[in-house]
């Protein structure tokens, strides 16, 4: 260990003049996001949060645009705590997770545990769902599981959406709903994901 500081966290304003010249934004990461649901919340992962807010004030101070990066692992319980803290904390800067996963328990099944983990947070205000394929923890994804993924997390954000109460975001599940009352199968498979 050299015990020095992230090179990055230590040249922070050196970046921020940079990126300011250049109109470019940053995505904060979060090093410390829990990596099973054990470590969720703990106090590792909301100092860095904390952390992420006070580099979110400077990067803005000298108008670079920021988003902060989310957990990765969180049982659906403590979700609203999670957003709750990063609303505060990062001055409501927006906000992406990957997922989070509500359970460590589905190998294989990862895009299903972290979609409803996305429609939870995304209801509570998150700015972006981050998609995960059946393969995460697994291996390298191919085709078909980027595209479980994504229609699982389409799925995710029209919850959430709806829960938002969205202005429109009904319309597709009303209009769907009103063609399998009256048999329009067509319109039904036009409607559908």
């Amino acid at each position: 260990f050299h015990h020095k500081e992230n090179f990055a966290y230590e040249h922070w304003d050196d970046i921020l003049d940079i990126c300011a010249k250049y109109d470019i934004a940053l995505s904060i990461g979060d090093g410390l996001r829990p990596g099973s649901i054990f470590d969720a919340n703990d106090e590792a992962q909301f100092a860095e949060l904390m952390t992420q807010g006070l580099l979110t004030k400077r990067a803005w101070e000298k108008d670079v645009q920021v988003m902060n990066e989310g957990p990765g692992h969180v049982p659906l319980h403590k979700i609203p705590e999670n957003m709750r803290n990063q609303l505060e904390w990062c001055h409501e800067a927006p906000f992406y997770t990957l997922g989070p996963l509500t359970t460590d328990i589905a190998p294989g099944y990862d895009h299903i545990t972290s979609a409803i983990g996305a429609a939870n947070i995304g209801a509570l205000g998150t700015a972006m769902l981050c998609y995960v394929t059946p393969k995460e923890h697994l291996g390298l994804p191919n085709r078909d599981d980027v595209k479980a993924g994504i229609i699982a997390y389409k799925i995710a954000a029209h919850a959430a959406d709806l829960a938002k109460g969205l202005p429109g975001a009904q319309d597709r599940d009303d209009a769907l709903s009103k063609a399998r009352f009256e048999f329009r199968w067509n319109d039904q498979f036009n409607l559908a994901l």
